[in-house]
């Protein structure tokens, strides 16, 4: 299967184009005249634009644009070079990776990408990440080789590191050694990427300009790698919290892109000759992380009873609404995946109301609030936050839903005793180990004895066939222990002017390479 090219099903065409009103400063204003602008409408205010402390699809599909990393993928999904010249020379072991890098790199502030630079982000990433942080027990050292040379030593053989180093998302972003602070997010946001940051005005936009001095990868495109152009002089990023005003401002002209569209707003499309759908499949799956470590969901009976408690089918459609955005699957990956497995996901659709009252019962549940983050931001979550809400009182159990901001709950559910469970999406990796709720410094901290050694096993595996005994076997864990809800797979709907040209569809959306027509 290729989800990057073959399931990746599109349609483009768009709105007519009209200046942002926001206000800049003079002198900014005159030293930045773009020859062309692309305003993108996103879910909300992102929490940073620095990419490597969170592991948000927001943050990501903004920075990716300024921050770069050694690796990308490419449209087969997978790892390819961006920053690195090459792929890494491997040691015989398995446990060393020679990484070469490219010439000619230079950072927005003018300065050329150095290995020390490279060397001292690479650090940063196992300090600041949780993607990093999974990686850190295992890297013995990160040094520099030469002048052009890069090698990090891992303890034991680890296969998903390449795929770790290629995410965007968490992101092993590469910038200048002088402004990095030890674990601290950063304060001058300065990259490679082929934009760089001119201005950031919170809850009204983020401008990314073009960097002139962009080194391009060479080779085709395809994916997130190969060439890349900054055709359009800027790329406009605009929190437009309310669904209906994202799709609203694209038929009005004011949008270009807007992002993360509700499956109802489709039929809005039909009449427009300038607009069109832009949809991703496979795209990801929404999530109902509970927290494994404080409070009452701590208790794994009781996660399993809130599991028997909920109908994951009719949270789908309460989310979607329309069938042909949705699959009610409860195999992490679905089906045409090499990673698919039905049998070891069977609770998924063993759930009933007697269930959920016996395992109640014997997890000794008392009635306490069990406190849900959601967010209207993301409008498919908060209605199926609603229906989880509904089946899990129905069932006996007290429910607190707590309705907030996305930057809020980002915030908040860093800390264990404020929350019991929330809602999130993960959008499609090519590689299990990038999946968040498998990492313990991932907010739900699923960090059991049994599911280390499964994961364990799993990321030493090479053999393909032998991974994928090893993927079912933790996807039982996953389903024994129930740290998280999968509740099904989803497809995003997205709307793009026809005035854009050369656009890429992707989970996280980019605009190099693309361009605006008269």
């Amino acid at each position: 299967m290729k989800p990057f090219t073959r399931s990746l099903h599109t349609t483009l065409l768009g709105a007519t184009l009209l200046a942002s009103a926001f206000a800049t400063p003079v002198g900014v204003a005159l030293a930045q005249q773009p020859s062309s602008v692309v305003t993108v409408a996103t879910i909300g205010e992102p929490p940073t634009l620095d990419p490597v402390g969170v592991t948000s699809d927001l943050v990501s599909i903004i920075t990716q644009h300024v921050f770069e990393t050694l690796y990308t993928f490419d449209a087969d999904w997978k790892v390819t070079p961006l920053l690195a010249s090459a792929l890494p020379t491997i040691g015989a072991d398995g446990k060393s990776y020679a990484f070469p890098l490219r010439s000619g790199v230079t950072f927005h502030d003018g300065s050329a990408m150095t290995a020390e630079d490279v060397a001292a982000s690479l650090e940063r990433w196992t300090k600041l990440s949780p993607r990093g942080k999974s990686v850190a027990p295992m890297i013995e050292a990160i040094t520099v080789t030469n002048p052009t040379t890069v090698t990090l030593t891992l303890k034991d053989p680890y296969t998903p590191l390449l795929s770790l180093l290629a995410m965007s998302n968490g992101a092993a972003a590469i910038v200048p050694r002088s402004v990095i602070d030890g674990a601290a997010p950063l304060k001058q946001f300065v990259g490679t990427g082929p934009y760089k940051l001119l201005e950031h005005k919170p809850d009204q936009h983020i401008r990314l300009v073009r960097f002139d001095g962009y080194a391009s990868p060479t080779g085709p495109a395809s994916g997130y790698g190969g060439a890349r152009a900054a055709k359009i002089g800027e790329v406009r990023f605009v929190p437009v919290p309310n669904a209906a005003t994202r799709v609203a401002g694209m038929l009005a002209g004011q949008y270009q892109f807007a992002d993360s569209l509700p499956a109802e707003m489709l039929g809005r499309f039909k009449t427009s000759t300038s607009v069109k759908p832009v949809i991703v499949k496979p795209f990801g799956f929404p999530l109902m992380i509970m927290n494994t470590k404080t409070g009452v969901m701590a208790n794994q009976t009781l996660r399993q009873a809130v599991l028997a408690a909920v109908g994951p089918g009719d949270m789908m459609l309460a989310g979607f609404g329309d069938p042909a955005f949705f699959a009610a699957e409860g195999s992490i990956y679905s089906q045409g995946t090499p990673y698919y497995d039905a049998a070891s996901a069977k609770p998924y659709r063993e759930g009933s109301p007697k269930k959920a009252a016996e395992l109640r019962k014997t997890a000794g549940y008392k009635g306490e609030p069990i406190r849900i983050m959601t967010s209207t931001q993301y409008d498919f979550l908060y209605k199926m936050s609603l229906v989880a809400q509904a089946q899990l009182q129905a069932a006996g159990f007290t429910v607190d839903l707590q309705v907030l901001d996305w930057a809020t709950l980002l915030q908040k559910r860093g800390d264990e005793k404020a929350w019991d469970a929330f809602f999130t999406y993960h959008t499609f990796v090519p590689e299990p180990s990038l999946i968040t709720v498998l990492n313990p410094s991932y907010p739900g901290w699923w960090d059991s004895a049994e599911k280390r050694d499964a994961l364990a096993a799993f990321n030493r595996e090479t053999d393909a066939n032998a991974r994928k005994d090893k993927w079912v076997a933790l996807q039982n864990r996953f389903y024994t222990e129930v740290p998280s809800i999968k509740v099904g797979d989803f497809y995003n709907l997205a709307a793009a002017t026809d005035k854009l040209k050369g656009y890429t569809p992707a989970p996280w959306p980019f605009f190099w390479n693309a361009e605006l027509s008269n």
